[in-house]
């Protein structure tokens, strides 16, 4: 992908070298220390093992961050931002910096166009971990969007991670990751997010995640809209660059990461879609660069 010497965005809010810490109190939450010796011995029991991995295992199935649920348990959901003065990027991770600066003004320069009264998303690097609106995050967590304070979370560090541990090599990928997860940010804008969100706990979980699924393939359209107009005015392409962006979406198919993780795939509790339908929904969208044409909530095939 051609992307240095071009703009990049002022959007970017670097927390590198920052760690969100618990220091608990406050709020009345977290758990009563009376309880803490005695909750410790369970856990550490056979059974307590047990029902930890399991804990582990459902809450990753739906797509939920277990550290973060653990976090908010223990203290309460207190965190603040502890700096570490010792922290210093590498030139490698430095110029990945830089060049996901340049694909967020990217995407800005293709929302401002696309989409009346745009309002341009704030991208937020950090190391470790992170405090956000919507809680307490990991860099396992991996890159997300908040839609509470309408900012983009990223550990550069997935980025290596997804070379090594998916296969997903590639600059072009990379700028794949980022223009998802702005594309849930359009969805915030324009309200899918929120009617969507709020059937969270009305209806079967399976029915959610089904819906969550329609969710993340619209985003994956949208990150597919994004290469489309930005090959389209930039001409940013380089051989295989494409291919790279399909490998990725196709590298974060609920059917290969359960397939990883456990050994056997649940369709009822995809949240994502498949490697295929990841795939076929960028497609979708580079090809013809219509947002119109995204609408995977009415689709009768995904």
């Amino acid at each position: 992908m051609k992307w240095q010497g071009r703009r990049k965005s002022s959007n970017i809010e670097d927390r590198r070298g920052q760690r969100a810490q618990n220091f608990g109190g406050g709020g009345g939450g977290g758990i009563n220390p009376m309880l803490l010796g005695p909750l410790i011995k369970v856990l550490f029991s056979k059974t307590g093992i047990i029902i930890i991995a399991a804990f582990f295992l459902i809450t990753w199935l739906i797509g939920t961050n277990p550290i973060s649920l653990i976090a908010n348990f223990l203290g309460g959901g207190q965190f603040t931002e502890v700096v570490d003065s010792n922290y210093q990027p590498s030139a490698a991770e430095q110029e990945l910096a830089e060049f996901t600066a340049v694909v967020l003004a990217d995407t800005e320069d293709v929302w401002n166009e696309l989409m009346d009264g745009y309002r341009e998303p704030i991208l937020v690097l950090f190391s470790g971990s992170v405090n956000s609106a919507c809680g307490f995050a990991s860099a396992a967590t991996g890159p997300f969007y908040c839609p509470g304070d309408e900012k983009v979370y990223i550990d550069l560090s997935f980025f290596q991670d997804m070379g090594k541990k998916l296969g997903a090599h590639g600059d072009f990928a990379q700028a794949y990751v980022i223009a998802h997860e702005v594309g849930h940010h359009v969805q915030r804008l324009d309200g899918t997010l929120a009617q969507v969100q709020s059937k969270r706990g009305k209806i079967p979980e399976a029915e959610y995640n089904r819906l969550m699924v329609r969710l993340e393939l619209q985003a994956d359209f949208y990150a597919g809209v994004w290469a489309h107009h930005t090959q389209r005015v930039k001409g940013v392409l380089e051989p295989g660059d494409l291919e790279e962006a399909l490998n990725a979406a196709s590298a974060v198919g609920d059917d290969r990461l359960q397939k990883q993780a456990t050994g056997r795939v649940v369709p009822d509790s995809f949240t994502h879609g498949t490697s295929a339908q990841r795939a076929r929904w960028f497609k979708r969208g580079f090809d013809y660069g219509d947002v119109s044409m995204g609408d995977t909530f009415n689709a009768r095939e995904l």
